[in-house]
């Protein structure tokens, strides 16, 4: 089975999200199992179950995107019967001090966990089959019907098949227009793209913007944050380049290689438009946003950058909540 996607549902499926700093607290459905933290445990009672895999999700206090999982995506009757039905779910802290036992049997705090998992952005979902092997994760909130994408990906174990990009893309072909479909912004810098870095290193870092045309979350990334003065400075001291994320557009990657944009894209599996991809002078990323993001994720993120925080803290979130 597949699911069926349509452009106007996802032009609709882009839930509003306050992402200003604010108390919400830690917060989990009363649905996802309680676990004693070991994984080994929680996959041999998904198998007894008869369920088709165990997910770790792992959240924070006062966590916006977190926050819209559970008040518009775990307000779906069909998602929430349908991730009960097919996945037994256990929560993680990713700042917790729990002592927790992994499925390779070693003893992490949850802290650590997170940490070992390179995640930068919470929500995510660690998806793993019956056999404790990882399948496929899920970084940063994404709107109900890629969610529901998601589980069927997994559940369906489409991912023994094709990447999720395939499956999506399968499911609602992507739209094919030119260039002049995207938003076009004067930082945007213009093609020829060479942004190979690896020979010469590059006076500022690089973002990468790849989109799509008819693309509501693009559109509503370029009217929101994009707006915003703060951002804009921040965006100046970097090197700044669209690519429509489908296009046969010539690229010198950051690493040297000639590749059309599609290629690019691909090999990277990027599913999401806007996906915005970060390289530092010499070329190596630092990280990605490939979910929905407001105007105060995308602030941290650009000083995260800038500001050099990978080199002290391994992720966006130890960096944001030291």
């Amino acid at each position: 089975m597949v699911l069926i996607l349509s452009g106007s549902v996802c032009a609709d499926d882009q839930p509003p999200i306050d992402d200003r700093p604010r108390l919400i607290g830690l917060q989990a459905p009363d649905w996802f199992h309680l676990s004693f933290l070991d994984l080994g445990e929680d996959l041999q009672t998904a198998r007894d179950e008869g369920k088709r895999g165990l997910v770790v999700y792992l959240g924070m206090d006062d966590c916006p995107y977190c926050e819209a999982l559970f008040q518009v995506n775990f307000q779906q009757p069909d998602i929430v019967e349908y991730t009960r039905r097919h996945f037994l779910v256990v929560a993680l802290d990713v700042l917790g001090s729990r002592t927790m036992t992994t499925l390779e049997g070693r003893s992490l705090t949850e802290r650590e966990f997170a940490v070992g998992q390179r995640l930068n952005f919470t929500p995510s979902f660690l998806f793993h089959d019956l056999e404790g092997e990882p399948v496929f994760i899920l970084r940063g909130y994404h709107s109900p019907y890629r969610f529901r994408a998601a589980l069927e990906y997994v559940a369906d174990a489409h991912y023994q098949r094709e990447s999720f990009r395939d499956y999506l893309a399968r499911a609602d072909p992507p739209p094919r227009f030119d260039a002049d479909d995207l938003n076009h912004r004067d930082f945007f810098r213009p093609p020829p793209h060479r942004l190979d870095r690896s020979q010469v290193a590059a006076e500022r870092p690089l973002v990468v913007f790849f989109e799509q045309g008819e693309c509501h979350a693009c559109d509503v990334l370029h009217t929101e944050p994009l707006g915003d003065p703060e951002v804009l400075d921040f965006l100046s001291l970097f090197d700044v380049v669209q690519l429509d994320m489908w296009s046969d557009t010539p690229v010198v990657t950051p690493d040297g290689r000639r590749l059309m944009a599609r290629q690019w894209a691909e090999e990277m599996d990027l599913f999401y438009a806007p996906t915005l991809v970060f390289f530092d002078e010499l070329g190596e990323e630092i990280l990605r946003v490939d979910s929905v993001i407001r105007l105060h994720r995308l602030q941290a993120v650009l000083e995260y950058v800038l500001t050099r925080g990978y080199e002290e803290y391994p992720s966006f979130q130890t960096w944001r909540t030291r």
